[in-house]
This record gives C-alpha cells, sequence and structure tokens, in this order.
C-alpha cells in the first residue's frame, strides 16, 4: 500500500512533478494562447474530450499545478486558482446558485463576503439567510427553504475569530441535499482540512497566509468530490443537465462527482467572468506553500504568547483567541485543530473605540494595513476601516463591535512584538 504523504511533503512535492531534463521549480508559462497544428486537435479541447491548453483565461499549465498542489493538501479531487480571494467565494456559489435562489451563510463572516452576499448577489436575485454560528440544530434547520442551494461558513471566521462546528453545518446541509462550502483561508489546510469533517467544497483566500509574504493576490477552490449532485437533479441543473453554452455537455456524466463541480467552474464562469489568477501569482503562491507548514508553527507559537500577555493587561478589556482556554471557542478549536488555529487575534480596550483609535497610533512594528496572515505583524481596526460599510447593528452581528482591534502575528520575535504593545498600551 502507497504511504499516505504529510503535509511538509505534500507542499514540496505534490501537484508538479518534471520528467527527465525538465526544470526542478514548476516553470512560470506566461503565455495567453497555445498553439496546435490543426483545428482538429484543438476543437477536441474545446468540446472537452482531450486535455491540454488553449487559453490561459480558462487554464494554464503553472496555476493547474499549483492548484493540484492545494488539492493534494485540502484532500480534495480537483482545484482552481482564481484572481483573488473574493473571486473564489463568488465564483464557487454562483457556480451552484443563481436567480430566485436562496443561500444560508455564518454571520460571522469576512465583511466583503458579508457585503457580496447581502447586497451584490442579493441584486441578482439570490437570497440569503445568515445564522449565528453558535445556533442550535433546530434554528439552524429552520433557516432552510424550499430553493436553498447551499451553506456556507468560515473555519475561523475573519475577524470575529469565531470557530465554526463544522460537522454541525455538515449535517444541517446533508439533511436538506446541498453541500457545505466552508472558507480555510485562517485555519490553512496545515491546521484543518474541513472536508474531513463533512464539509464538500473548500475556497481559500491564497493571498493570506498560503502566500505568506504580501507578493500575490490570489484564491482557490478545492472540490471534495463525494457530494453527489446527481441525487438532486432539480436543484442542481447546471451540473446534471446539458450546458448549451459548452457544446451540450452534462458535467456529471461526463466528468463524474470528482471534476464535474470544477469543470463548471472553469469552462462556464471563469470563460465568461475571467477573474484568473495570473502565472506569476501562482509561482509566487507555489513559493509560500513550501514553507507554510513551518510558518504557521511560528505564527501559533507567536499568537500564543501574545494573546496570553493581552489576557492579563489592565487595559484591555476582552480577548478572543481560541488558544486560551478561557475562551468559548477552545473545546471546538481542541477538536477541529488540535496542532494549532492561526495567528490572528481580536481584543477590545476598556477605552472602547477611542481607546482603540489611540492604540493604533502608537503601534510601530505593527503595520497598519488591510491586510491580515502575512509574514509582517500588521494590525486593523475594522469598524473604521474595513468594516465601515456595515451598521452597529450589523457589525454585532457579525461579531466585529466598534471597540474590536485585529492584530495578525507574523514571524517576528514574540519579545520583540511584546514590547511594542506594551509601550502602545502603555503610552
Amino acid at each position: 500500500m502507497e504511504r499516505k504523504l504529510q503535509t511538509e511533503t505534500l507542499c514540496i512535492q505534490a501537484g508538479y512533478s518534471p520528467a527527465s531534463g525538465e526544470p526542478r521549480q514548476i516553470p512560470i508559462v506566461q503565455s495567453t494562447t497555445f498553439q496546435y497544428a490543426t483545428s482538429e486537435d484543438m476543437g477536441k479541447l474545446f468540446d472537452l474530450e482531450a486535455d491540454g491548453y488553449f487559453y490561459s483565461r480558462l487554464a494554464n499549465p503553472t496555476c493547474d499545478a499549483v492548484a493540484a498542489k492545494i488539492a493534494a493538501l485540502e484532500g480534495g479531487t480537483a482545484a482552481m486558482l482564481t484572481g483573488s480571494g473574493q473571486a473564489a467565494t463568488f465564483l464557487t456559489v454562483f457556480n451552484i446558485a443563481s436567480c430566485g435562489d436562496h443561500i444560508i451563510s455564518s454571520s460571522a463572516i469576512y465583511g466583503g463576503s458579508f457585503n457580496l452576499f447581502s447586497v451584490t448577489m442579493k441584486r441578482m436575485g439570490i437570497q440569503v439567510t445568515f445564522v449565528d454560528p453558535d445556533c442550535t440544530e433546530e434554528a439552524l434547520n429552520a433557516a432552510f427553504q424550499e430553493n436553498t442551494k447551499l451553506v456556507f461558513g468560515e473555519t475561523i471566521a475573519n475577524p470575529a475569530l469565531t470557530v465554526l462546528d463544522i460537522e454541525k453545518f455538515a449535517r444541517a446541509a446533508h439533511t436538506h441535499g446541498v453541500p457545505l462550502i466552508v472558507d480555510n483561508t485562517f485555519a490553512t489546510p496545515v491546521n484543518c482540512r474541513p472536508l474531513e469533517w463533512g464539509a464538500d467544497i473548500v475556497t481559500n483566500s491564497t493571498t493570506k497566509y498560503m502566500d505568506g509574504h504580501g507578493a500575490a493576490l490570489g484564491g482557490v477552490i478545492v472540490d471534495g468530490g463525494k457530494f453527489d449532485w446527481t441525487k438532486y437533479p432539480e436543484k442542481f441543473p447546471g451540473l446534471c443537465t446539458p450546458d448549451e453554452s459548452y457544446h451540450g455537455v452534462t458535467y456529471t456524466e461526463r466528468f463524474g462527482l470528482a471534476g464535474a463541480f470544477i469543470t463548471k467552474c472553469t469552462a462556464q464562469l471563469m470563460r465568461d467572468l475571467g477573474c484568473v489568477q495570473s502565472p506569476q501569482n501562482a509561482f509566487y503562491l507555489n513559493l509560500g506553500l513550501e514553507s507554510l507548514p513551518f510558518r504557521m508553527r511560528q505564527h501559533c507559537a507567536n499568537a500564543q504568547r501574545i494573546a496570553e500577555f493581552l489576557q492579563n493587561h489592565p487595559r484591555v478589556a476582552w480577548v478572543r483567541y481560541c488558544g486560551l482556554p478561557s475562551d468559548p471557542y477552545y473545546a471546538l478549536a481542541r477538536k477541529y485543530m488540535p496542532n494549532g488555529a492561526c495567528g490572528v487575534i481580536s481584543f477590545g480596550l476598556k477605552d472602547g473605540r477611542k481607546g482603540a483609535e489611540e492604540f493604533m497610533k502608537r503601534l510601530r512594528l505593527g503595520a497598519i494595513e488591510t491586510h491580515v496572515a502575512d509574514s509582517r505583524t500588521c494590525c486593523l481596526h475594522p469598524a473604521s476601516s474595513t468594516h465601515r460599510q456595515m451598521t452597529d447593528a450589523e457589525l454585532d452581528a457579525a461579531g466585529v463591535g466598534a471597540d474590536l482591534i485585529r492584530l495578525s502575528c507574523g514571524l517576528e520575535n514574540a519579545e520583540d512584538l511584546l514590547a511594542d504593545l506594551r509601550q502602545a498600551l502603555e503610552g
């Protein structure tokens, strides 16, 4: 029996195996198009009857190799890179839901995703019901409608840092015949593999920990290949009936459960919307992936030290970090992420919004950025920046109060970071 490779090995070896005399590093195929000897050869590609490349908006060798590596890391059967994490979320949902449909989402999600669902996709005719991630199974089941097509949540919510009970949400989704989609950006497949806990599709903003160096925007969609779309053909006609925009192909018949979702997402949505990740960005992403397991250990170690410091500081009103035994999500984090969660901490000061604004002005090592999950420590006051479009009620529902500070612990020496925080707090 072939040995199952561990995460550290997959981060180095998966996705690309050069033949004799070929480049050891994944080559950057910086070409928009690909040449063929005959129209018949190219026609087979357009009919999805042969493997290959004809235009980089649909597929590119560099991007495919990196996508295959991430699929292996998440334990999925197929993956597709996108131009951003936001694009990955949108394409994943829009690949299943369309005008007149309904989706369910945890209310504790990234503000950009909240806005995507509640405003932009609502304008497209897709309705959303937000549920408290801590709701009972009865309340969760009550949110489903006849036209519900999927359930969405984040492993660790950004920036509320709630931990999703994946098994609870998966049970509800599968009871109603729909897939569970989980954004795994903060945990990464190093610390959690949602597909192993019942999720059906996983997304990541590769801009964050996977890249890890603030170098390249990107996203990824990974299909677990286990959700049986054919059991519910009336719910998922896009996957179970002929696609007249692509030569009448029925994706589940041609590509099976392992490939139908990603093939449709590529051949239909990426073709029409074009939010592709560039091969150059995919190359940078692959460099980040090679060190991901080792970086995550340091991110988590630094965050644990800093969370413990903040918890005991007299100016700090509260700390949210699921590595703290006092955190309400500690038990769920130990269940789903026993080796560590992430490097991001949320906390509030006793002086509220005013204290948060003063604290941000005094930081030196911690850079004020919209970014998170980087090798460099960065800090954000969401209520006055990324989440400023949300009302106070929406902020509270998403777990992002006006006093909340999001601190993303980088790879610096923990003592240096603690010294910076101490001077910023004590001013």
